[in-house]
């Protein structure tokens, strides 16, 4: 285990899917994550992976339970994971890539009042993934 006092907080998330393995490849073809890890056991399900993306990193598990999906109302499921990308063209091809791997589109790649040019997506098992140029907790111009 790593533990330093002079590390500060980070925010990582977790996501239990239906079949982790086709996910973790999914996630990697969709958008670019890059799997670090995977611990399979002994029936091929997936105790515990990590990916990562730049400096986002999420960790990615087999669901043996079937847990309930949040159901869209409107726009949005109510959470979901925002991931910033260093510019426009990024997002436009993150968009294009995970529509391309079977991503059910939310939001196309459009600008917004606060600075933020943004997209959103549902991946292969309904989760909600936004990514966008802005950058939580800094100052933004716009």
């Amino acid at each position: 285990m790593t533990e330093t006092t002079d590390r500060p907080a980070a925010l990582h998330s977790y996501l239990a899917y239906r079949d982790a393995p086709k996910a973790l490849r999914w996630l990697e073809r969709a958008f670019g994550f890059e799997t670090v890890s995977e611990f399979a056991d002994d029936k091929g399900l997936i105790q515990h992976s990590e990916l990562r993306l730049g400096g986002a990193s999420i960790i990615v598990f087999s669901a043996e339970e079937d847990y309930d999906r949040a159901t869209r109302k409107g726009e949005t499921v109510g959470h979901g994971l925002y991931v910033s990308l260093p510019t426009q063209e990024a997002v436009d091809a993150t968009f294009a890539s995970a529509v391309e791997a079977g991503a059910t589109p939310v939001w196309e790649p459009t600008a917004t009042e606060w600075g933020n040019y943004r997209c959103r997506v549902d991946d292969l098992e309904g989760y909600e993934w936004s990514f966008g140029t802005y950058v939580p907790g800094v100052p933004q111009n716009g």
